[in-house]
């Protein structure tokens, strides 16, 4: 990992992330958000959005991927009232 100038985080990738994908760090820390993927395609980058206000504490560290499951969709259902 390294910081661009741009404030956006680079990550070097050893396996497929999806777009919106969390990353965090061994401690489960949630630490950059995936917002594209850059590079060849032997050797991929991803651009991410900064979790953390300090995010120079994780810069040149192995991050992970954090896997959130899709949130349930309610289902509401509207009342008859009686009139």
């Amino acid at each position: 990992m390294h910081l661009a100038t741009s404030g956006r985080v680079i990550v070097r990738l050893s396996k497929t992330v999806v777009q919106d994908q969390i990353l965090c760090d061994q401690n489960s820390t949630k630490v950059a958000k995936v917002t594209e993927l850059i590079g060849p395609v032997a050797k991929p980058y991803a651009s991410a959005i900064s979790l953390t206000n300090n995010i120079k504490k994780f810069v040149g560290k192995k991050m992970f991927t954090f896997d959130i499951p899709p949130a349930k969709k309610q289902n509401r259902r509207k009342r008859k009232w009686k009139q």
